[in-house]
């Protein structure tokens, strides 16, 4: 196995799991799992919000959690066409769930030194 394939198979290893009480249904809180922000997930978000890391709006962490979240499968859980929904949901709920996807990256000096 070549360096870029170990990288690629332990990338997939490492998801976080995210519990949104607030999107609670009568099975219990919702759970949304998000792999690591890659450097080409920044450059993707940062393309359409140019301040992303050093002022990001709330219209930032929605395209994040579009783009970020998935199902226990793998599969995305929001499309492009659940962005109206997000657009309506609390902002304390939309930036803990962007908060958590941005696991352990501390600033963005940290950011931008990978």
């Amino acid at each position: 196995m070549g360096l870029a394939e170990n990288i690629r198979a332990n990338r997939s290893k490492s998801r976080a799991k995210i519990v949104v009480e607030a999107w609670s249904d009568d099975a219990g809180p919702a759970v949304i799992y998000s792999t690591p922000l890659t450097a080409g997930d920044i450059d993707r978000i940062q393309r359409k919000h140019k301040d992303f890391l050093s002022n990001m709006s709330v219209a930032a962490m929605i395209d994040l959690i579009i783009l970020k979240a998935e199902d226990e499968a793998g599969e995305k859980a929001f499309s492009i066409e659940d962005r109206p929904v997000l657009m309506r949901e609390s902002l304390s709920v939309i930036s803990d769930v962007a908060g958590q996807m941005f696991g352990e990256i501390q600033s963005v000096e940290a950011l931008e030194k990978n």
